[in-house]
This record gives C-alpha cells, structure tokens and sequence, in this order.
C-alpha cells in the first residue's frame, strides 16, 4: 500500500511547534473561560466536553491521511489509553476537591491548573523517557516493570476502597508548605495568597492546589510509560497526553455524578496497565532473543477497547442489580 504523501514529517520541529502553539492557545482559552469564578452548569460542560473529545478524533483523522493507518491507530490506542488513566486521576481529584472543601465555583480554576501543570511534568517524562529509550534498551523492560507495579498498585485500591481515602493534614506537600507560611482561616475567593495581620499567607485554596499539582507527578510516571508502551514517537507520546488532558476540567463536572458508577473501572485500569506492562517486557526481551512474540499495536487496540467495554458493561449492570435490590428491600 502506498504511503500518502507528507507535507510536513511527523515530530518535524514544525509540527511540534504548531501543536505546541496549538495547545498553549487552547490553554489561554480556558483561563479566560475561568477567569471570572463561576459554577459550572451541565450544559457548558457538555459542550465543552464534546468540543475536547471531537477535536482528538479529528486530529486522528489527519494523522490517519497524513502519515498512514500504522501512525493513526497509534495515535487512537494512546489517546485512548491516556483518556481511561485521565478518567480515574478524576477520583482522585473529586476526593482531593471534596477533602479540601474547594467551593464549586472555585473548582474549575483548581481543576485547569492541575492540568497545566500534568501537561508540562509530563512533557518533561517525555523527553527524559525518549533519551532514554534512544540510549538504553533496558528502558523498555524498566517501564514494564513500572506498569506491572502500578496495575498491581490499582487493583490492591480497587479491591481497597477504604484506603483510598484522603486526609488534607497528612499530605507532605500540605504539611511543607505550613512549614513556611501560616494558612488563612477560609477562601478568599480566587485569591491564592492574602496579607493578614501583617504577614503573607497562603489559602485553602493553594493547599488544594499544590495537593493536585503533586499528584500530577504520580499520574505523569504512570501515563507517559503507558503510552509509551503504544508508540515509540515521543510526538504522538505527546500529543495523545496533550488531548487527553485538555477539556479534562470540563470533563470532571460532566463525570461528577457518574464516576462512582463505574465501580469496576479500577478493574480495568489494572488490566489494561499489566497488559501494556508486559507488551513493554516482551518487546525489550525480542531485542535480544527473536524468539520472543511482540504484540501489534492493531491487536492492543482491540484489547483495549474490550477491555473498557466489559468494565463498563459489567459497570451498568452491578449498578442495575444493586438498585434493584435496594427497591425489594425497601
């Protein structure tokens, strides 16, 4: 099959720069949507939850077109992948929101920060995992070994749920920053930091902040190997996570409700994560021995996408059962 003609080479330093304006610009975009603190309504954030989801798919479209079906399905198993992982970093920053009692109306500015922070720590795993991998075969085998840990680590909280809880006063980065400045007594509106009684000091607000911008570094060591795992081109790499988390603040109040339906999701993620895990170990191992199968990306995309569907059919029909059984017994 004849490959299509390429205007512009992918990972080109020009595309890397239009992508790159690209994904400041959206960026920009959201801040002055959130400039002003507002609560969110269903309909702003469907609509902007479909904006972020078609754009991807559109994009996909272009790398399909431009640079051939390996390319495209590539980049649709990776943005999936970074999707489900960026669905379940939203327990984590429901139960970080709710612990810190952050208004609703300040949600949202929480919610966008912690996403440019996750996007530049994971710009920045990025270029550390593509020197690597370019320099050491062995990277390969050391992010499997890292997604086999980590699948290990999200069924255990999944089969654990009463683990998952959090405690603002326990978190390190809480506890530092008290080190060195005294925290208001309340929210200050948007406000990160106030002067009172003579003496700067930081609000709740910017604890629940930095509470998010230090779970980004976790979310950044599991996402960027998995997608690693897909496609070695630290572009796609990046453009994947870049999508994935754009429209993730949207995202979070359409999801509000419902994340706690998809009570089989960890499930899932553990699945998907040891799957990939060993995709890693097995390509690095047929680097030294032939004799070792590879997976194709075709084939992970398709267990991966059945993956989802089963956690997520099985899902709805716990859910079904469960209130079914609620309405006998009452």
């Amino acid at each position: 099959m004849p490959q299509p003609a390429q205007e512009i080479a992918i990972g080109s330093p020009e595309l890397w720069a239009i992508s790159l304006a690209a994904v400041v610009a959206l960026f920009v975009l959201d801040f002055l949507i959130t400039r002003k603190p507002h609560e969110v309504s269903m309909k702003e954030a469907l609509g902007w939850s479909a904006f972020y989801i078609a754009l991807p798919l559109a994009f996909g479209v272009w790398i399909w077109q431009a640079f051939g079906s390996q390319r495209g399905i590539e980049f649709y198993a990776g943005y999936l992948v970074e999707k489900s992982l960026s669905v379940d970093n939203l327990f984590v920053f429901m139960l970080l929101l709710s612990s810190f009692a952050v208004p609703r109306e300040l949600q949202q500015r929480v919610l966008l920060i912690g996403v440019a922070g996750a996007l530049v720590l994971r710009g920045v795993f990025i270029a550390l995992g593509a020197a690597m991998l370019a320099s050491f075969s062995w990277t390969f085998l050391l992010f499997g070994l890292i997604l086999l840990a980590t699948a290990v680590k999200v069924l255990r909280d999944t089969l654990n749920p009463a683990e998952h809880e959090i405690h603002p006063n326990d978190l390190r980065i809480v506890k530092l920053a008290r080190r060195f400045w005294p925290v208001s007594d309340g929210y200050r509106g948007s406000h990160m930091t106030i002067v009172e009684n003579g003496r700067r000091a930081i609000t709740p607000l910017a604890l629940a902040t930095l509470a998010i911008l230090a779970t980004d570094v976790v979310f950044a060591v599991d996402s960027v190997p998995a997608v690693y795992g897909i496609t070695g081109d630290a572009y796609l790499v990046f453009v994947t996570n870049a999508f994935a988390l754009l429209g993730l603040r949207a995202l979070y109040f359409v999801l509000e409700g419902a994340l706690g339906a998809l009570v089989h999701l960890g499930y899932g993620l553990a699945a998907i994560l040891a799957f990939i895990g060993a995709k890693l170990v097995l390509h690095w191992g047929h680097g030294i021995w032939s004799w070792v199968p590879e997976v194709e990306t075709v084939f992970s995309l398709l267990v991966i996408v059945g993956i989802l569907a089963i956690v997520i059919t099985t899902s709805l029909v716990s859910n079904r059962r469960r209130a079914a059984a609620e309405r006998v017994s009452e």
